[in-house]
């Protein structure tokens, strides 16, 4: 029998959730949503697909309880659910970022079998990367709950410490932002050496999907790659030499720092909220 999956949040991400789950054949009679906003649920009520303005309805129905509000609001969620959730004791499973397991859990009355996620926005066209991270109170059918939802919209991994989701929010979670400014860079500069602005943007695009799909499907790794495209005294040899002299990789390991650095100051100020 199909466990009923409820969203406490009906915005994008949860959306792309709903959608992979669906196309992966899970019956829309086992899927709750719940947002403050009736207009976010409309779309949802449409599909008959079980909706509520009140976030206890899910959790009333709900096996297991996806987190998709935003990190802000997440105490003030969840405080007044303690009761109902300790009753029920569904899975949870947080996609907010910055919120650790211990404030969810202490939120929630304690004792909660929860799963800390950390999706990217790929997951909207289902080839996100998600990071997870199960708690002491999770069985091994919850983990395979919670790793077969997040695959409904990409690639999951899963983590043996919480403090690797700052990793992974460094090179995934935060992943994407960093390639759209390598695109950026790219169509800027192919402007600048003559080429119309959709030239420019096609071209940049589709090279950045091409080399995606050769390192994946690829038996060697994005080093090996490089040099092979990489001839003695050829042009790309040149522009990998100005990386260098930029100290490009450097520059990449500096901001990934900063990135989890950051993933780390937001966990001590939001999960500190009472």
């Amino acid at each position: 029998m199909a466990i009923t999956i409820g969203f406490i949040g009906a915005g994008n991400m949860a959306s792309a959730l709903v959608g992979g789950l669906i196309a992966r054949g899970q019956p829309l009679t086992h899927l709750a949503l719940a947002d403050s906003q009736v207009a976010q649920l409309l779309a949802f009520q449409d599909q008959g697909i079980f909706t509520s303005i009140n976030n206890a309805d899910i959790f009333a129905r709900a096996d297991v309880i996806v987190l998709a509000v935003k990190p802000q609001v997440m105490a003030d969620v969840l405080k007044p659910l303690a009761a109902i959730a300790q009753r029920r004791k569904p899975l949870i499973i947080s996609i907010a970022a910055g919120i650790p397991v211990a404030s969810i859990d202490r939120w929630l009355g304690g004792n909660m079998a929860i799963v800390r996620a950390m999706p990217n926005t790929p997951a909207l066209v289902q080839t996100g990367a998600t990071g997870l991270f199960a708690n002491a109170h999770c069985h091994v059918e919850q983990r395979q709950q919670a790793e077969t939802i997040l695959n409904a919209v990409g690639l999951t991994l899963w983590l043996s410490e919480e403090v690797l989701i700052d990793s992974v929010t460094a090179v995934s979670g935060s992943g994407p932002a960093y390639f759209f400014y390598v695109m950026e860079a790219m169509i800027s500069a192919g402007r600048e050496l003559g080429l119309d602005e959709k030239t420019a943007r096609a071209l940049t695009l589709q090279t950045a999907l091409g080399a995606a799909q050769m390192a994946i499907t690829a038996d060697v790794g994005p080093a090996e790659l490089r040099r092979r495209v990489t001839s003695p005294g050829g042009t790309t040899e040149r522009a990998i030499a100005a990386f260098d002299d930029a100290e490009m990789k450097n520059i990449f390991a500096t901001a990934l720092a900063a990135c989890a650095a950051r993933g780390q100051e937001l966990a001590q100020i939001l999960g500190n909220q009472e």
